[in-house]
């Protein structure tokens, strides 16, 4: 079923955008071949490593694809306008209209420029956003503390370890004073991808690195990574929690296992069982790779969570649909109930398809202030 609707942005190109161009019959059939090809992006993937999320081609192959794929759907977009403003022409002047080619040709040249572009902002190493947020109760001590939120790396073939090394240069010279990575570090197996998750051995902040697992991370040995996690000098925390020492203030830092655990059999996130033997009365920030369950760590007495999954919604207008999919919560600030909420647009992004417009990847820096 994926694969049928995947492909049907691409039946819409042919048949409404090749097959009506005067060209060849020759060359309407290689460029249907073509387009079907890259249509069937995510069932190559599968063949190549048994899973849709991890594409085991040369990175410059996967960049193809996802170009190729994210050029189909914005095509197919702007030839259903096109053939929407033909049907009220048709009907504003009672008969046929004759659309030239030079119209066709020019969203196609549209479609492969916006989606080269949108595929660009995807995988670079992301640019700084530096936030403030005021937590009323904030021990003096951490007032101006700093954290560092990366989440959903995706580390693979598209995001390798040139890239993770480049990611690992530019959050260590922040100077944060906490380090914490909200879940979907990788794509892939650890025998896979051992060697581009190295540079974060190399992450380094005053108060060490916390990590977190989101979705992803059950799809390719929980267990194996959650101990390589470890193994690299990250502290996890599964459904437990941190507590921070200053010059006789405390920070309690808890994380969470993702809603998703349960369905491989793992522990689901319990964010009582995080916060057991905590100290009261002190400051709590959640880690929680999804943010859709804000409201209940709001009435736990949570006062910060920090969340990503969402990736932003990727494009300006399409993240309407990530934001109903986690009640609301697609990128950015949000008060919940007296909790800030904050919901990172992502480090890296699904190397199945790796497109940003107008939501950008981020290093997120976040300065706490007592309100």
């Amino acid at each position: 079923m994926f694969r049928v609707i995947m492909s049907l942005p691409c039946l819409l190109v042919v048949t409404r955008f090749v097959w009506p161009l005067q060209l060849p019959l020759s060359v309407k059939c290689v460029v249907t071949v073509l387009l079907l090809v890259a249509s069937q992006y995510h069932f190559w993937s599968r063949l190549s490593s048994g899973s849709v999320f991890a594409p085991e081609f040369p990175r410059p192959v996967v960049i193809l694809f996802n170009w190729a794929f994210a050029a189909i759907f914005l095509l197919a977009g702007l030839q259903l306008l096109l053939d929407f403003g033909t049907l009220f022409a048709m009907a504003v002047h009672g008969g046929g209209v004759f659309v030239p080619d030079d119209v066709r040709y020019a969203i196609g040249t549209v479609a492969a420029a916006v989606a080269a572009i949108g595929v660009h902002q995807a995988i670079r190493v992301p640019p700084l956003r530096d936030i403030e947020i005021g937590i009323p109760g904030l021990a003096p001590p951490f007032d101006g503390y700093k954290l560092l939120h990366l989440t959903d790396l995706h580390i693979s073939r598209l995001f390798p370890a040139a890239w993770t090394r480049a990611v690992v240069a530019r959050a260590n010279a922040l100077g944060a004073d906490l380090i914490v990575v909200t879940g979907d570090l990788i794509d892939g197996s650890l025998t896979m991808r051992r060697a581009d998750v190295e540079p974060l051995r190399g992450l380094r902040a005053a108060d060490g690195v916390i990590v977190i697992p989101g979705n992803h991370e059950y799809f390719f040995g929980y267990r194996a990574w959650m101990a390589h996690y470890a193994a690299i000098g990250m502290r996890v925390l599964e459904n437990d929690h941190v507590v921070l020492d200053r010059e006789g203030g405390q920070l309690v830092i808890a994380g969470v296992t993702d809603l998703s655990a349960v369905h491989s059999g793992h522990p689901a996130p319990d964010l009582a069982i995080a916060l057991k033997g905590a100290p009261k009365d002190v400051t709590v920030i959640l880690l929680d790779h999804q943010p859709r369950e804000a409201r209940r760590a709001a009435a736990k007495g949570v006062a910060l969570q920090l969340s990503g999954h969402t990736h932003g919604g990727m494009v300006v207008g399409l993240d309407r649909l990530a934001a109903r999919a986690n009640a609301g919560y697609v990128s950015g600030r949000y008060d919940v109930d007296g909790m800030t909420l904050y919901v990172n647009n992502g480090t890296g992004l699904w190397p199945g398809f790796a497109l940003r417009l107008g939501r950008p990847s981020e290093l997120t820096r976040i300065t706490l202030r007592r309100a």
